[in-house]
């Protein structure tokens, strides 16, 4: 028999419909976690990742800048053993044209509803024992860009957050961590990578030579939720070619912003 470390525990994705959250909800499924999958105006392709998973799996739609919707969530998922919060909000444009409400909507959906999603399922996992809360975060928290600078500076806020609460649970069984993707190839970047102009022009800058694919982020990940992760909280894993630690050497010189935008592949909450 396939071994499955994870059966037996039961999973809630964020964001889980499409993306980098799909490719983590069919990983944990093919461990053998019960899913709970979230989405935003995607029932087709949340359903689809549940008959990939092959299980009774619950889908669920929450949109997180809505009052409520993430207690609603919490409540509709029941208890969870493992958390993977990768739902986000990534919006471009000149920074100096940011409004208050553009400002408020990333930090309700990016930064508020990870802290109720930990609030709401945290505290059940150290009473029993065992518990893995894993963010998506950015390679944009170390290397942040104008046009998205209040998305950058919530995933910097993130990790502080995750590393401040792992201290508080660590003794409980309970661990908290990040994954930071950098340039990732999902479906709704893909048309740009088509274009090879742009693709070189990311490429040029990663160490490893290439953009990220949207599995890369699957083994860090699954190592952070099993028993082989237990004594590994407040870490931040990048997953991308090496692009945090500096350019590939003799990379080409950074593009304009119409050549760049775009690169990064965490899923939208809206």
């Amino acid at each position: 028999m396939t071994d499955l470390p994870l059966r037996g525990r039961r999973a809630l994705v964020t964001g889980a419909s499409s993306g980098i959250g799909r490719a983590l909800a069919l990983g944990l499924a093919g461990q053998g976690a019960d899913l709970v999958i979230h989405h935003l105006g995607d029932p087709d392709g949340a359903a689809e990742v549940a008959r990939l998973a092959g299980g009774a799996c619950r889908c669920i739609e929450a949109d997180f800048s809505r009052e409520g919707a993430v207690a609603a969530l919490v409540a509709g998922a029941g208890p969870v053993d493992i958390l993977v919060a990768n739902a986000a909000m990534e919006r471009r444009g000149p920074w100096r044209d940011l409004t208050v409400t553009e400002i408020d909507a990333h930090v309700a959906v990016n930064f508020t509803a990870l802290i109720q999603l930990i609030q709401g399922m945290v505290p059940a996992m150290a009473e029993r024992g065992w518990g893995r809360v894993v963010a998506v975060g950015s390679v944009m928290a170390i290397r942040p860009r104008a046009e998205t600078v209040v998305y950058a500076a919530l995933k910097s806020a993130q990790l502080t957050a995750i590393r401040a609460i792992a201290r508080e649970v660590a003794s409980q069984g309970v661990t908290l961590n990040v994954i930071s993707p950098g340039a990732i190839e999902t479906a709704r970047t893909a048309d740009r990578y088509a274009d090879p102009a742009f693709r070189s022009a990311v490429v040029a800058k990663i160490p490893a030579g290439r953009q990220g694919q949207v599995g890369d982020c699957v083994g860090p990940a699954l190592f952070l939720c099993g028993d082989g992760a237990a004594y590994v909280t407040g870490a931040n894993i990048p997953v991308d070619g090496g692009w945090s630690i500096g350019d590939a050497p003799g990379g080409l010189p950074e593009p304009g912003r119409s050549e760049f935008s775009g690169i990064t592949g965490t899923n939208t909450n809206t």
